[in-house]
């Protein structure tokens, strides 16, 4: 019996690294779905229910986490070698700050929303990136602007014009989207007319 449980919790853990593992070639949104198509489904789900482009989504989470489920950011140290606490408490595809989190399941009624999954990434960066544009009225379409606000928050948008590594990072997020906005006109047509089939 014990053998068995042993054996099932193996399995169980095999198929949750396989279908959460980073894809192959984060770089191009065609060979992301095409690995991961159900990703493909929740980001259209996304993209239709509070306007954020998948491209935009996908350039976000590249930026944040390059689709690692469990992505933390870097421990800081103690005369450059004793591992200290990390500097906040992102996490996962979206790196999405604790009270942030939880300010969307809030507003939204998502209350099971967990970091480490990419339904609920995607859903949290459109409502995100929705409220950006009520708040600081910047299009959902604005890869730069919209990152911008995201990487800084909502109350410190208004100085970024003087942080350069932020710039840096939005003019990246900006070029990656216009690279998947590029991929995706060319395979969203067969994308859209393919079916998931579990086992």
């Amino acid at each position: 019996m014990g053998y068995l449980k042993n054996k099932l919790i193996i399995l169980i853990l095999f198929l949750l690294t396989g279908c959460s593992s980073i894809p192959t070639n984060t770089a191009n949104s065609c060979l992301i779905f095409d690995e991961r198509y159900l990703w493909y489904k929740h980001s259209k789900k996304a993209e239709q229910k509070w306007g954020t482009p998948i491209y935009i989504q996908l350039a976000i989470i590249r930026m944040e986490s390059n689709f690692d489920w469990l992505a933390k950011p870097q421990r800081k140290k103690i005369f450059k070698v004793i591992p200290f606490r990390r500097p906040s408490s992102s996490f996962g595809y979206s790196q999405a700050v604790k009270g942030t989190w939880e300010q969307y399941k809030k507003e939204t009624g998502n209350k099971f929303a967990v970091r480490t999954r990419y339904k609920d990434s995607v859903d949290f960066i459109g409502w995100y990136t929705n409220k950006t544009e009520t708040i600081l009225k910047i299009s959902k379409k604005d890869a730069f602007k919209q990152y911008v606000a995201y990487h800084e928050g909502w109350g410190n948008y208004k100085y970024y014009k003087d942080n350069k590594k932020v710039i840096g990072l939005a003019k990246k997020v900006q070029k990656q989207s216009d690279i998947y906005k590029k991929q995706l006109f060319e395979c969203r047509g067969s994308l859209n007319k393919k079916k998931y089939i579990i086992f």
